[in-house]
């Protein structure tokens, strides 16, 4: 049983607690957050016991490994404590909002053999990895376009989106790496576009964009579209296509089920879609803490890692850039 504690026990860090209990291989060996009556909760529902902090986390003998699930900004220096504690880590996305603190951090951590994994979870989940896996067997043919399209259900409160780093940081950082995933190589060109068409207010206030397109270019000539909105009406819209000269591989929505009603003046009536994240990705959270755990007993990097998520904030800013200068941006002008 792999021992995992969890710092920050807000909503993902919560949802992680109870996925790392309920795990067959796995114990949570405990919970910390700045906020102690949010642990005391966690504790409460899990059994598992309260740290008083970070730094007794790390230095407890009876922890094997950590899931940082904290606010963003505590990200790199949690993940730099735990490395030099000697403890592989599951880290959620991003590592930071800013580029240079995650190449920096990557200095800090370079040649340590400590297992770090990034939580792009989506790479988890059935449909995603199928269309993935697909595109690797030469299933469809050499590979032209991957589509990401990925609309939350609603904006989310104005408090978070303050500290969110922006929608291409907080929510595109996500289909960033799926595109990186399908296509198999690097894209090198990234053109991107911002609009305010949701909380047109808001987001001038937050000098932000609600509604986003992003083009991006690898070397030989593949193609990755992402589309996202703050706000889709009809649910949690998550679908990823890769189109090739022999065909084309589609993950489609999630809903509870799959029964389609008919009758006098409707047709194929079907549920609505899965509205949040953690029903959506149900599977995939259980998936990523299996690939965490196997990863460490067998001693391997798991299979999404640090360096991937420095390459997705990286083309998180490249879009930026884009969007700012109304241009297409080369990766290589970031440094």
């Amino acid at each position: 049983m792999l021992r995992i504690a969890v710092l920050g026990c807000g909503r993902i860090g919560v949802m992680h607690a109870a996925n790392i209990a309920a795990h067959p291989r796995a114990q949570l060996a405990g919970v910390q957050d700045i906020v102690d009556a949010a642990a005391q909760k966690t504790s409460a529902a899990t059994g598992a016991p309260v740290f008083a902090s970070a730094a007794d986390i790390f230095a407890s003998p009876d922890v094997d490994a950590v899931l940082i699930a904290t606010a963003t900004d505590t990200h790199a220096d949690l993940l730099e404590q735990a490395v030099a504690a000697g403890k592989p880590i599951l880290c959620e996305k991003p590592i930071d909002l800013s580029l240079a603190r995650v190449n920096r951090c990557a200095e800090v951590i370079r040649g340590r053999k400590v297992p770090i994994q990034l939580g792009f979870v989506r790479r988890f989940d059935p449909g995603h990895k199928a269309v993935h896996d697909a595109v690797r067997a030469g299933d469809i043919g050499e590979l032209h376009q991957v589509v990401v399209t990925s609309r939350d259900p609603g904006l989310a409160p104005e408090a978070y989106l303050k500290v969110s780093g922006g929608i291409l940081r907080d929510m595109t950082i996500h289909d960033f790496d799926m595109a990186r995933y399908i296509l198999g190589e690097e894209p090198d060109t990234v053109f991107a576009t911002g609009s305010r068409l949701v909380a047109p207010d808001l987001m001038k206030k937050l000098n932000d964009h609600d509604t986003v397109t992003v083009v991006m270019t690898t070397a030989s000539g593949k193609q990755a579209i992402i589309t996202n909105s703050r706000e889709a009406t009809y649910g949690y819209d998550q679908r990823v296509e890769a189109f090739g000269s022999k065909g084309m591989a589609q993950s489609e929505n999630r809903r509870p089920h799959h029964m389609l009603m008919s009758g006098k003046g409707y047709s194929d009536k079907a549920a609505p879609l899965l509205d949040f994240f953690i029903e959506r990705y149900r599977e995939a959270f259980d998936a990523e803490i299996s690939e965490f755990v196997e990863a460490v007993e067998a001693g391997r990097e798991p299979n999404v890692g640090f360096e991937d998520g420095r390459l997705a904030l990286a083309l998180a800013e490249a879009a930026m850039m884009s969007i700012a200068e109304g241009r297409a941006v080369k990766l290589s002008e970031l440094g």
